[in-house]
């Protein structure tokens, strides 16, 4: 069901423009039965600079999606091609940021956002600006020593989502960021991430459960189906946008559209 708010297509993977093309993709948890795939044959890309969301059902295969992706699980059958690159090796090709912040405890903030660079075995002197620069610009500015457990929720993520940026990768994978976050919180978390995106130059493939967050935050979003399937929708509102628009008559009709769809999917 569309009725003009969306518009709707197949998702398509091995674009040569992309910098993820997924190809008839099929995984199964092992021991699992054909008929309980959690994928078969899902098809989708994501071009240069997209910001773009994948919702659906408890139970649907998002966080699953993401560790093929990143590499922490390999496919029972089909592609995935990165930057136009097919490898099997894909650990370290992608930032991913998963559920929770997972930021180490003992390690201040400062040391926290330095240890993808330590991972990678860079000079850290030559990473100093541009540390300092990305606490500044998150808002971390002042709290460089402060330990994990001295941070408000949303200050961790933006920590974690700094951590993964310093990875240098161009693709990013963001797993429910704010899904632990209480609403006020979460709708401030938005108008950060939708003025800071814009700067960023960066892909970001992002995982929720909240429709407004998607419907407010991407280009396109993938709609992940209780049989394996994945429909694409585009999101026709123009940037740069504000969080306020959540309240606008278009875009309640965008989220009950996308809700009915849901619905008339299952």
């Amino acid at each position: 069901m569309c009725s003009g708010i969306w518009s709707t297509g197949e998702a398509s993977g091995l674009s040569s423009t992309s910098i993820l093309s997924i190809k008839n993709l099929s995984y199964a948890f092992s021991g699992e039965e054909i008929g309980k795939s959690i994928f078969q044959n899902i098809s989708m890309n994501v071009l240069p600079g997209e910001f773009v969301s994948v919702i659906g059902a408890s139970g649907s295969g998002k966080s699953t999606l993401f560790k093929l992706i990143a590499g922490l699980l390999e496919p029972d059958q089909g592609q995935i091609w990165i930057n136009g690159q097919k490898s099997g090796k894909r650990l370290g090709k992608v930032g991913y940021m998963p559920q929770k912040d997972l930021l180490l405890p003992w390690r201040t903030v400062a040391d926290n956002v330095m240890l993808p660079i330590e991972i990678s075995k860079e000079k850290k002197q030559e990473k100093t600006s541009e540390i300092s620069e990305g606490l500044n610009r998150f808002g971390l500015a002042g709290f460089e020593k402060a330990y994990p457990h001295e941070l408000s929720g949303g200050m961790k993520q933006r920590v974690a989502f700094l951590r993964t940026i310093m990875t240098g990768r161009e693709l990013l994978l963001l797993d429910e960021p704010f899904g632990a976050l209480d609403s006020m919180t979460k709708h401030n978390m938005h108008s950060w991430l939708l003025e800071l995106w814009e700067d960023l130059q960066k892909t970001v493939l992002f995982i929720t459960h909240d429709l407004e967050e998607a419907i407010l935050l991407s280009d396109r979003i993938f709609l992940l189906l209780d049989k394996g399937a994945i429909k694409e929708l585009k999101v026709e509102i123009p940037r740069p946008r504000r969080s306020e628009l959540i309240y606008q008559t278009e875009f309640i009709a965008m989220r009950k559209e996308l809700e009915m769809l849901i619905h008339n999917e299952k």
